[in-house]
């Protein structure tokens, strides 16, 4: 019988291995297999002791293969080995690697997310003489070993907020989080709070909880791992990968450029190559701080050696975090250094408790974290004398606004405080004689000066300086306005909507039909001339450009016919600028460049700007004439944007920053999941487009045919992911009107 056991165990690896090898075929292998089958033939007509050599040698054999196997292993099959319903998950995890645990938020399939794990668990360990007992929170997607209810670790809305909930408690509890990444992607249904909104809630909330986070991840799917990965170390199973789309997915995209009408397995193979997914290429690429090395062809839940690797590993990274922002460290941190190759923690008390200090310097260290990242991932045409001059200018307006804000404004309050106050004062004598000169001027028969000519100064909102650089007439015709022939509204069969001069359609109506109201696209130039003052654009970072990072095959063609064709050196244009003198900075994402998709310099143009309107005092304008996404042929150089632009909009909120966000035409994905979606003031203009993701991607993901309005702008007002929809003709009318509402007299800071 327990010869009987130990083949079926080895058939067992044998067909696991088959499984990862795809459609590729080795010899050695069905060697094994077929001597498998030929032991287990004749074990009865064996001895026990002949049975067990031959067993223990097919064994020996079958490990070594492993082995040799494991070094051949390209991206494509680690995206097979994450996948496999073997695969350890986080339920093993929690079993092997932590000392004791609740679970919380619910369990199995009595949750309202069952893919969504959450439990409080401790590590316990001995150092010297003392026990030192840590409570920990730990959070990831829990994909189980063929548990169907779990939906393969793709995450509702709902699943992400519980995360969220839990990740505050363990703020306010001073405890770290473990968050374990192991998920193809988020569900992507846009039902309140909805996927891209909730994703961009999750990766705000978690740029400023002040407590260590390490991420670990073994899958790590586009959107969907940001919810959760947020972290101070980010640590990756040698077999995981963690990627801006599936394969499959980028292969179905690049299909058309390719002449296909479907991926093929050798398309999926090199996108997978290209897009540099493994644990390898991201630690090459800066984007997590270390491997941890699994067993050959990756980690089951009977490998007990990886579960204490894993266990060292976690603990040591919290150790690093938690030292490395206390005061007094100096001597753990030479002994942490020193015991590298040694057991962790055999000389060294950390507590992973922080101080107040302690805890902000933490949310200080991981901005400056993830801003270091993906700088070598765009191009930056500017001159060595060009970037000198711009250092230059950034430190003298670093000392500008400490000395105007922080310095300067503090006495400037104090004295505005104190003439309000003596002013107040003699208001209470002035307005005794106003009333007795009235009654006066009254018995007399005098008429009075100036009566109601202040009523209207109840009720007016704060109003900038005068110079509202009106202009005259519109400042931009759109080339679509030159065209001598008519222009049918897509809902003329529907609305009795009449046919259009395009002359009338482009120019006076603004792209807008008269009738129902349908907005047709127009050139991002339309807004910069018409939204914003006459002459007032002031464009800065041009010579950042959009590059070739995974060096992906045809993509530098491309790129080069986007700039080429649009005169762009990214889907981004930045610019200082004013609406009726109320001086802004503005990031506006271009649908003509790429489909507005957003990639390492995209991203790195909307931190700078966001930068220089935090030092300026200025309000932040995103403008989405149109976005697809994050670039995916640049792989986590451009997911990564997701967070690090995201800090930096948390930066410029927190300290007092007015962020509006204004959606066009189509906009989906990470950018709306993220930076875009995080903001308390979005709004859109009539005939937009927004969501998580287009209706072939929820088909194929969730098998559900969307309506035709899933996405349409009334639906995300009705869901409240955003607070108002607006007509294009009146967006300079009410974008003036929405900065003085939300900003008052004080219009750029609290």
């Amino acid at each position: 019988m327990d010869i009987e056991k130990s083949l079926e165990a080895l058939s067992q690896r044998v067909a696991y291995a088959r499984d990862i090898m795809g459609n590729r075929v080795s010899d050695r292998l069905e060697v094994i297999s077929q001597d498998i089958l030929a032991l287990l033939q004749k074990a009865d007509s064996l001895s026990l002791e002949e049975a067990l050599d031959k067993t223990g040698e097919l064994s020996r054999r079958l490990a070594t293969l492993e082995e040799d196997l494991d070094q051949q292993l390209t991206p494509m099959d680690k995206v097979r080995v994450v996948r496999h319903p073997q695969r350890v998950c986080l339920k093993d995890i929690l079993e092997n690697v932590y000392d004791n645990y609740t679970e919380i938020g619910g369990r199995d399939e009595v949750s309202i997310d069952p893919g969504m794990l959450i439990a409080r668990a401790y590590i316990t360990r001995r150092v010297g003489k003392r026990v030192v007992h840590h409570p920990v929170m730990v959070v990831g997607q829990e994909k189980g070993h063929g548990q169907e209810f779990r939906n393969g670790g793709s995450i509702k809305p709902w699943g992400n907020a519980k995360a969220l909930k839990y990740m505050k408690v363990a703020a306010q509890e001073n405890i770290p989080i473990h968050a374990y990444v192991s998920t193809p992607g988020a569900y992507p249904v846009e039902d309140y709070p909805g996927a891209a909104q909730q994703i961009a809630e999750n990766i705000y909330e978690m740029a400023g909880l002040d407590v260590p986070i390490v991420a670990i991840f073994s899958e790590g799917g586009s959107g969907g791992a940001e919810a959760i990965a947020l972290a101070d170390k980010r640590l990756m199973f040698s077999h995981g990968y963690y990627s801006v789309i599936s394969p499959e997915g980028a292969a179905a995209i690049e299909c058309k450029f390719h002449g296909l009408t479907r991926a093929t397995p050798e398309l999926i193979d090199k996108c997978a190559k290209h897009q540099q997914i493994t644990a390898q290429d991201n630690l090459r690429n800066g984007y997590i701080d270390g491997i941890l090395q699994e067993p050959s062809l990756g980690a089951r839940n009977e490998h007990f050696e990886f579960f204490k690797q894993l266990r060292a590993s976690v603990i040591r990274a919290t150790d690093e975090v938690v030292v490395s922002v206390q005061s007094v460290s100096v001597l753990r941190r030479l002994a942490m250094r020193g015991s590298k190759r040694k057991q962790v923690g055999e000389n060294v008390i950390v507590r992973w408790e922080l101080a107040p200090d302690d805890r902000e310097l933490l949310v200080w260290r991981r901005y400056q974290k993830y801003r270091k990242m993906s700088r070598s991932a765009y191009i930056d045409k500017r001159g060595i004398f060009e970037r000198l001059a711009a250092k230059h200018m950034e430190f003298l307006f670093s000392i500008y606004s400490t000395v105007r804000y922080e310095i300067l404004k503090h006495y400037q309050t104090k004295i505005a405080r104190m003439a309000t106050d003596v002013t107040d004062e003699i208001h209470v004598v002035t307005s005794k004689m106003d009333r007795l000169t009235c009654q006066a001027m009254e018995m007399l028969g005098i008429p009075q000066w100036g009566g109601g000519n202040d009523e209207s100064a109840l009720t007016c909102l704060s109003e900038p300086r005068r110079d509202q650089g009106k202009s005259s007439g519109p400042a931009y015709v759109s080339p679509k306005a030159l065209d001598d022939r008519e222009v049918s509204c897509p809902h003329a069969a529907t609305r009795g909507c009449l046919d259009i001069w395009a002359r009338d359609l482009f120019g006076e109506f603004a792209g807008v039909c008269p009738s129902c109201g349908y907005h047709f696209p127009m050139e991002y130039q339309w807004y910069m001339a018409n939204v914003f003052d006459r002459g007032s654009v002031r464009e800065f970072n041009q010579s950042l450009a959009a590059g070739n990072p995974t060096g992906f095959p045809k993509f530098d063609e491309r790129i080069l016919k986007a700039k080429e064709s649009t005169h762009l050196q990214s889907s981004c244009v930045t610019f200082n600028a004013s609406i009726r003198g109320i001086r802004l900075t503005c990031g506006m994402l271009v649908a003509n460049f790429r489909g507005g998709t957003v990639g390492s310099a995209e991203g790195e143009k909307l931190i700078r700007a966001l930068d220089l309107a935090r030092k300026r005092h200025q309000p932040f304008l995103s403008y989405v004439h149109g976005t697809a996404g994050i670039r995916i042929q640049e792989g986590v150089n451009g997911l990564i944007q997701m967070p690090r632009v995201t800090l930096a909009v948390r930066r410029y909120i927190e300290e007092g920053g007015l962020y509006i966000v204004l959606y066009d035409t189509n906009s989906y994905a990470g950018p709306v999941a993220s930076f875009l979606g995080c903001s308390p003031y979005q709004y859109a203009v009539r005939s937009s487009r927004i969501g998580f993701a287009g209706p072939g991607v929820i088909r194929e993901t969730t098998g559900m045919d969307i309506p035709p309005d899933y996405h349409s702008a009334y639906k995300a007002l009705s869901r409240g992911h955003i607070q108002d929809i607006w007509n294009r003709a009146e967006v300079r009318a009410n974008l003036h009107q929405a900065f003085l509402t939300m900003g008052g007299r004080n219009l750029y800071y609290r």
